[in-house]
């Protein structure tokens, strides 16, 4: 092959290349015999002999590598980049950035054509700055952690704060086009509740000039939140602060482990500090609010055994509540009878959580007892999480978890947080709950002592009976209500002295007593129980007790209130209007001691749409404190109540008072049905 086919590639003579800024060197065969090289080249590598292979130029140390990079080429016909690499000479410090590709000289002939550019200034400048940072190890601690791959999103602000530069990392995380975050626009992606306090520190940072630190949560392309730690680093040129540099790296992970430890801490700190069980567990459902839900109500089980029958009303407890600002809370206490099928009993049954979701305020029926329902329509709740609380194998309690409005709901993981909350609570659950087995086993005594209000046409009566927490053993308080021959209907309240045994004994005995002596002559209150108190002498001479007894007598188209009252706090008349007054115009002594004069009885008109309360002593009484304090306090708060469904009514009344907590609270109450013409009721 002839001399002029040496001196050209692809049909173009080499001269062409010869002004070129920048080295070009061509070789050819397999060999790689230079055939031809530029002024740029000689000047910068040395005048290499024509017709001799180029790998030789390079240092022993590196010729191996080069050679492989050019047969590669020639072979190939993929070019190669060489960035940085040093250079083809002896000289140490001198560094080029080169690429390699093959030429073809025609006839099948190809060659490499080397296109070199020196960068040993870049180099040796980076160089300079890693020397000072070394020397500002503070400050190469915060460039490290800008220059590090692994930080998920890169941006760059201007001296004021806007965001300068299109970010592809920025977009590929949160999905927002440069047109909507750069300048302020990159706020929208924040949690709305993180906004103001990370603009408030982003703009003290701006004003010191000073590293910004900071961590937030950011809208992610799948529209969750996640948490990301803010790094930005102030750029200065002669003094001017020209720019800033900051990063976003994804910390959800680990925000995640350290609030989950935080959660647990704080559960295991508040049901260590008390020994009560409905205290322990109202106190976690203070730590769960609002940290994981936007309300919770924690429900007693009173069948611990779970042998009821099938079918069988499910009676729950509610003893705790808890809500976020901004939405009410439901009073602490109430009770309700569920069905099999709510998810209340099947989650207590299973021993599982429950979870179901639904569009807000809307939820399915049977998801929870009937006040939660409430709340949830109320509050436009999306979702809830019944979570049944195991401890040494049965179920004491089942805690109920609402998400409201735009918060996401219970994820699986908070679920599985929650349970773990309540098993870091085992030990301090498990002592209390020994107690509050003993006192349930009390309490079903107590119960089996009741009965269940007579179900009148037009009247309608309810009763609650809430046993003391700091007590085990059963107490005197007692209700009863039931027809009498005449197809009257009575209603009676009564304490027996003590909170023993011994006292419920009594209470039993009395209670047979009254409801015997009251179907056996339907005569006025006062004159059953004067025969009453005489029948107590065949008991211990040390018993006494207090009572009301009422007979609710229907003449001339209205009702009225037959009633006696025996040392016992007066019964409360409630008008539909609110208007509350004691009726106190039969007092007579207390029972267990002689009282020659017997027991007055008294009537009282009943007003349409009014409402009796019959009470014990512990609703009212509080140590130090004048009787006539909490006698005033119910009958404001009756009054605020009285055109509330007599159920809540009652649960109103328990759960509003301030009380000891020392003593049993019985209550029995009746609605008188509206008048006529009034739609309400």
């Amino acid at each position: 092959m002839g001399d002029e086919c040496d001196r050209a590639i692809s049909g173009l003579p080499f001269e062409v290349l010869d002004p070129a800024p920048v080295s070009v060197a061509v070789t050819r065969g397999a060999d790689h015999r230079l055939v031809y090289t530029n002024d740029a080249y000689r000047a910068e590598l040395g005048d290499r002999p024509i017709g001799s292979p180029l790998p030789r130029s390079f240092a022993d140390g590196r010729r191996q590598h080069y050679r492989e990079l050019l047969d590669r080429v020639y072979a190939t016909g993929e070019p190669v980049v060489l960035t940085a690499a040093p250079a083809s000479t002896d000289e140490p410090d001198r560094y080029f950035t080169s690429s390699l590709s093959r030429v073809s000289f025609g006839g099948g002939e190809y060659g490499v054509l080397v296109v070199a550019v020196e960068v040993t200034d870049q180099i040796t400048a980076a160089r300079q700055v890693e020397a000072l940072a070394n020397e500002r190890s503070h400050i190469l601690r915060r460039y490290q952690s800008i220059m590090q791959v692994s930080a998920q999103i890169f941006w760059v602000a201007g001296p004021t704060g806007e965001v300068i530069e299109h970010s592809a990392s920025w977009e590929r995380v949160t999905g927002q086009p440069w047109e909507e975050y750069q300048g302020q626009g990159w706020l929208k992606m924040v949690h709305p509740d993180d906004r103001e306090a990370a603009m408030a520190s982003w703009a003290e940072a701006l004003g010191r000039m000073e590293v910004w630190e900071y961590a937030y949560r950011l809208r992610t392309v799948d529209g969750s939140y996640r948490h990301y730690a803010v790094t930005a680093v102030p750029i200065r040129e002669h003094g001017e602060l020209v720019e800033w540099v900051g990063t976003c790296t994804d910390i959800e992970q680990q925000w995640q482990e350290q609030r989950c430890q935080q959660l647990l801490d704080r559960a295991a700190a508040a049901t260590a500090e008390r020994t009560n069980l409905e205290e322990m567990l109202g106190a976690v459902a203070n730590v769960i609010v609002p940290e994981l839900a936007d309300g919770c109500g924690v429900h007693l089980v009173t069948d611990l055994t779970g042998e009821q029958r099938s079918g069988a009303p499910f009676v729950v407890e509610r003893v705790a509540t808890a809500a976020r600002p901004g939405l009410p809370r439901l009073p602490p206490y109430g009770e309700e009878r569920l069905p099999p099928d709510n998810a209340v009993v099947q989650a207590a049954r299973r021993r599982r959580p429950l979870s179901n979701r639904f569009p807000p305020g809307c939820p399915p029926p049977g998801v929870a007892p009937s006040w939660s329902q409430q709340w949830m329509v109320a509050n436009k709740a999306n979702s809830i999480v019944v979570l049944p609380v195991v401890v040494d194998g049965a179920v004491p309690a089942v805690v109920t978890l609402m998400t409201c409005g735009d918060r996401p709901p219970i994820s699986r993981a908070d679920i599985a947080l929650l349970s773990r909350m309540f098993e870091h609570a085992h030990d301090a659950l498990s002592s209390a709950i020994r107690f509050q087995r003993t006192q349930q086993i009390a309490l079903a005594l107590q119960h089996s002592l009741l009965v269940e209000p007579p179900k009148l046409a037009g009247l309608r009566i309810e009763a609650r009976y809430r046993a003391s927490p700091s007590a085990a053993e059963v107490g005197g308080d007692w209700y009863d209500s039931f027809v009498l021959p005449d197809g009257v209907p009575v209603m009676a309240i009564g304490d027996v002295a003590g909170h023993d045994l011994g006292a419920a004994v009594a209470m039993s005995q009395i209670r047979n007593m009254l409801r015997a002596l009251a179907m056996d002559r339907c005569e006025p209150p006062g004159e059953i129980l004067t025969r009453l108190n005489i029948a107590m002498s065949s008991l211990s001479s040390d018993v006494t007790a207090t009572c009301v007894l009422a007979r609710i007598e229907e003449y001339g188209g209205r009702y009225r209130l037959n009633y006696a009252v025996a040392g016992h706090p007066p019964p409360l008349l409630v008008t539909e209007d609110g208007a509350g007054r004691f009726l106190e115009s039969c007092v007579n002594p207390l029972l267990g001691f002689p009282n020659e004069d017997g027991c007055r009885s008294s009537i009282e008109p009943l007003p349409p749409g009014s409402t009796v309360l019959f009470y014990t002593d512990g609703l009212i009484e509080r140590p130090g404190e004048n009787i006539d304090d909490g006698l005033e306090r119910l009958r404001h708060l009756a009054g605020a109540l009285a055109r509330c469904p007599l159920d809540r009514f009652c649960d109103q009344v328990l759960s509003s008072l301030p009380t000891t907590g020392l003593d049993d609270i019985a209550v029995i109450a009746l609605r008188l049905p509206p008048a006529p013409d009034d739609a309400g009721g």
